[in-house]
């Protein structure tokens, strides 16, 4: 039996499963003589053991099978596992991600495998039996085994109530089971174990010369199963159990996700033509329907966006233990914290903000916080904090990586832009937002020395170009000997936006509202100077004043009355001057590559109502 259409869902939940192992692993490293996370451990290595055993992944069962081994002796002495011990736990989950991947991609894993098996095996002080025979062979013993059960017998089977994919679990035990066997008579139908409602019960008839005894083994194998009965025939689950496992969600591939991202948004683009056509002709039938099918695809939007919203739990569950492998590995001390685990964001997003996050934090660790002997000498705890927090926003989603480290010195950085020709010689202090300008420069850094892990401003051009395609900005702030905090402020989806549209000249921009906090008539009386440029009143506080139709170089005069766009990202206000505002409408993002030498004010292109494109503007870039 061909199981590799399993593989994508074996390497999901073997994911899951490693993600439990290494955070209990962490939890057990802190408090040693805890005895929850050795049971954690314990079972989901269990699954992953019998998962693997069932998919004929033979290496990463071995492995597993021989970490329950030395897991199982820790728990029956009763001893604290030394830091050898907890290494080795370490580098056999690693071991696992690597054979995994390479396993269901096909490729060769490049593990030593053996040597990892002997060191746990001389950890557990037990002996290794012979190795496992294969599959064919156990296949053949199955068929030459006496049966008490006669040629077919009824299985039930109820998996545990936290088994993940339950559906998946019950697919592949049954998938196991032909091996020894004509499996018939499944129940529920093997369409609804995909529902995800399914509640863990199923049965099934089969017909085999194996004995009771050895079918309960093969199926309590596959990992999760809380309970398997055996009997006649006639023993079939009931039908009620068929009906109840019919839920209101099932499962559906990512790429079907992105499929109907990419119809909702065509189709909000002509459902906008379809509304300008009406509008023109002045046909009440038309615009009836006009007004029906708008509504209709903003409630498919609606659902479509719903779907695709996953919690951020899902890329930051990664981060504990790098934080904690780095901090060893360059001698620090690091509490690491995380809040906001369950706010979500558009998958889309969620899968490009690993690697930015992976160079801020690694910069923090290498860069931002210092040696528990400095530390001390600063009169700080030795234990440095490093806390990484999601939080909703308004439309958006703010995402901080905070140390209460070195901090950045905001002279040493003058300095240094100042002799790179970054800033002008007159330019005195830099405020959060020029700090932010000169660290996100291309090749600026102010590492002390080149390290392979980071330095303070490597990578931050990167993160921050990153963020702008995606069409979001980084923000830094930081107090010199008090620590830094970097702030991504992401939308909470890409594909499909309410903007503004406003025209310069003959031209239309569109902004997503998401940044705009209001719009005004520009009052030339309110207009004065703020750090040498225009800035306008606004009620008690003073925004700098952009002219954007300075900044695209549209020559002529302007007009006489001008609307303003007030910008505003987390604390940062300023205000957008534009010859005139056309209206509001939903909008396509469409990613693209700005020629060499765009100004860093666009995000991304549209496709407006009439067919002709426009340039999304980036209000990170203009406040």
């Amino acid at each position: 039996m061909d199981l590799s259409q399993y593989s994508e869902i074996f390497l999901a939940e073997s994911k899951e499963h490693l993600s439990t192992i290494n955070a209990h692993l962490l939890e057990w490293e802190l408090d040693r003589e805890a005895k929850e996370p050795v049971g954690a451990i314990f079972r989901a290595m269990h699954t992953v053991k019998g998962m693997a055993a069932t998919m004929g992944y033979q290496s990463t069962a071995d492995l597993a099978h021989r970490s329950e081994d030395l897991l199982e002796a820790i728990r029956k002495s009763d001893e604290a596992p030394s830091d050898e011990i907890l290494e080795l736990l370490f580098e056999v989950s690693d071991t696992l991600e690597k054979l995994i991947d390479a396993t269901v991609a096909g490729r060769d894993p490049e593990v030593d495998v053996p040597a990892l098996i002997s060191a746990l095996t001389d950890a557990a002080g037990v002996s290794v039996p012979p190795e496992s025979e294969p599959a064919q062979q156990r296949r053949e013993s199955y068929m030459a085994m006496p049966s008490p059960v006669g040629p077919g017998c009824w299985v039930q089977v109820t998996l545990d109530t936290d088994c993940v994919l339950k559906g998946a679990r019950a697919l592949v035990i049954i998938n196991r089971m032909r091996s020894m066997g004509e499996v018939h008579a499944i129940r529920p139908a093997p369409a609804m174990l995909e529902v995800e409602g399914f509640d863990g019960r199923f049965g099934f008839r089969i017909e085999t010369a194996a004995g009771e005894e050895t079918i309960e083994r093969e199926v309590r194998f596959a990992g999760d199963v809380a309970d398997v009965t055996i009997g006649a025939v006639g023993d079939q689950i009931s039908p009620t159990t068929e009906a109840g496992a019919r839920g209101r969600h099932i499962r559906v591939d990512l790429r079907r996700l992105d499929s109907l991202m990419d119809s909702i948004g065509e189709l909000v683009t002509e459902r906008d033509r379809l509304g300008k056509l009406a509008r023109q002709r002045s046909d009440p039938e038309l615009e009836e329907v006009s007004a029906k099918v708008s509504t209709l695809t903003a409630t498919l939007q609606t659902e479509i966006v719903e779907a695709r919203m996953t919690p951020v739990w899902q890329v930051f569950d990664r981060f504990p233990r790098m934080v904690r492998d780095l901090s060893r590995q360059l001698g620090k001390q690091v509490e690491f914290e995380m809040a906001g685990k369950d706010i979500e964001l558009d998958r889309a997003i969620l899968d490009e903000i690993g690697d930015p996050l992976v160079h801020l934090l690694r910069n923090a660790i290498d860069h931002g916080v210092e040696s528990p002997a400095e530390r001390e000498k600063a009169g700080k705890p030795p234990r440095a904090r490093i806390i990484l927090a999601a939080h909703a926003e308004r439309a958006t989603v703010a995402i901080r990586v905070s140390d209460d480290g070195r901090g950045i010195d905001r002279s040493k950085i003058l300095k240094a832009a100042k002799q790179s020709g970054m800033l002008e010689e007159d330019v005195e202090t830099l405020s959060d937002k020029m700090l932010m300008r000169v660290l996100s420069r291309p090749g600026f850094s102010m590492a002390g020395e080149v390290t392979d892990v980071s330095g303070r401003g490597v990578g931050i051009d990167v993160v921050a170009t990153q963020l702008r395609a995606l069409g979001g900005g980084l923000e830094v702030q930081s107090e010199h000997g008090i620590g830094t905090t970097f702030t991504l402020r992401l939308p909470v989806t890409l594909a499909i936006v309410r903007a503004l549209t406003a025209r310069i000249g003959e031209e239309r921009y569109v902004m997503p509202v998401t940044h705009v906090a209001e719009t005004l008539d520009l009052n030339t009386t309110a207009i004065t100077e703020f750090d040498g440029r225009d800035g306008l009143m606004l009620r008690e506080d003073i925004i700098p004043l952009v002219e954007l139709r300075d900044l695209v170089g549209v020559s002529g005069e302007a007009p006489g009355n001008r609307p303003v766009i007030v910008l505003q990202i987390g604390e940062r206000r300023s205000g957008l001057v534009v010859d005139a505002l056309v209206g509001q409408q939903e909008i396509v993002v469409k990613s693209f590559d700005p020629p060499k030498g765009t100004l860093p004010i666009f995000s991304g292109a549209t496709v407006m109502a009439d067919g002709e494109p426009a340039l999304i503007l980036d209000a990170g870039g203009l406040v």
